[in-house]
């Protein structure tokens, strides 16, 4: 058996998510359905970094494929990508040491969230479009709370996987960018749902909605107003995996030009 670490990017609006469900369009679905095929046996192990929500995207969502195979990895690459929908496209395929584990290795991911500050013929399923002016100074501020290490039960769910609700998050960064304004989060994982709870809660903050210290409060006390704020999956982008020789390091300009096209 080999081992092979896939990159893989995905447009999530009409599929429920990364996990495989019997009976339900998912990204993960589609790709053991083309694994099959290329590989002519359902014998392997396919295993995400991480689960996306329903509509929601990746940029470089990062999957760990176990297969008996001699084929060389660009085969495989082209192959796979012969069985899939246009809306999935493995961009790479590098083989790996068989104790690699996506999920267990990893040890940051980076998220993206996109907002749009006009009404657009184009990102409707991409972005979330916000009517109000938001005050983006009170936004900052109140990114420099939702950073380090902290417990996020207020953001997560209970049908979260992890017992602890505790997380390492590295920054919480904002950008005005054209018309969008982006919100990148790197944490060294999220609860369910967690990332568009942390995003709901910085718009009301900009909408006036919200104050500082109501957002300081969540991190210290257990609050179910994050969870009734949920930000729209259409605008979530899982941008990154980090894993332990990688550097995690800010690149705000690879992260401005993914998001110019509004």
């Amino acid at each position: 058996m080999a081992r092979f670490k896939l990159t893989v990017e995905y447009d999530g609006t009409k599929f429920r998510g990364w996990q495989y469900q019997p009976n339900q369009p998912t990204i993960m679905g589609r790709i053991m359905e083309a694994c099959s095929i290329v590989f002519n046996t359902n014998k392997f192990e396919l295993y995400g970094a991480g689960r996306t929500d329903a509509g929601v995207h990746a940029i470089a969502q990062v999957a760990h494929l176990e297969v008996n195979t001699q084929l060389p990895t660009r085969i495989i690459k082209f192959q796979l990508n012969d069985q899939l929908p246009s809306a999935i496209n493995i961009l790479h395929v590098e083989k790996v040491d068989t104790r690699f584990h996506a999920r267990h290795d990893a040890v940051a991911r980076s998220y993206v969230y996109q907002i749009a500050t006009r009404r657009t013929a184009f990102g409707k399923n991409n972005c979330w479009w916000i009517k109000d002016k938001l005050n983006i100074a009170a936004m900052y501020e109140a990114a420099e709370v939702l950073h380090g290490f902290n417990d996020y039960a207020s953001f997560g769910s209970s049908e979260d996987e992890d017992a602890s609700t505790k997380v390492d998050i590295h920054w919480v960064r904002i950008y005005e960018v054209e018309s969008s304004i982006i919100i990148h989060i790197v944490g060294s994982h999220f609860l369910w749902k967690m990332v568009r709870r942390m995003v709901g809660v910085l718009v009301e903050v900009g909408r006036g909605n919200l104050v500082i210290d109501q957002v300081k409060g969540m991190l210290t006390t257990y609050s179910s107003i994050p969870a009734k704020l949920t930000a729209p999956p259409s605008g979530l982008y899982l941008e990154r995996v980090y894993y332990p020789d990688d550097i995690i390091a800010e690149d705000p300009i690879w992260i401005l030009n993914l998001f110019n096209f509004l």
